[in-house]
């Protein structure tokens, strides 16, 4: 398994940006597919971002953040970014870096390593 460790999460006032990183361990990065998650406060785990394997040509976002956040990947530096622009306080969570052996992260399933969370809290 690949060790993943997240960081960038804060405190942002709506509107505002951050930047996620996930530092990935071991020689195997640009094979794995990649995604972001998400978990509030009494809810369940969603999905948020995934990329593919290899250059990442491949993105994927649901629907809440499409045109928001933007996953991008760098391989010689084994690390997965999430840029995210125009906050909303709906986006407080916790932000779960994820990797998976197949070709395309689908659904939690498909998860096999998960980093262990960066806060980000949005105020209004």
């Amino acid at each position: 398994q690949v060790q993943l460790v997240e960081s960038g999460g804060g405190l942002v006032q709506a509107g505002g940006s951050l930047r996620l990183s996930c530092a990935a361990s071991g020689r195997t990065f640009s094979s794995k597919a990649m995604g972001w998650f998400r978990q509030a406060p009494g809810k369940e785990r969603e999905f948020v971002a995934r990329i593919s394997a290899g250059s990442g040509s491949s993105t994927f976002y649901t629907d809440s953040v499409k045109g928001r956040f933007t996953i991008s990947r760098d391989n010689a530096k084994n690390t997965v970014y999430l840029q995210m622009n125009s906050l909303k306080p709906e986006d407080t969570a916790v932000y779960y870096c994820a990797a998976s052996t197949a070709s395309y992260i689908l659904h939690i399933g498909t998860v096999n390593s998960w980093g262990q969370g960066t806060q980000v809290t949005v105020s209004s």
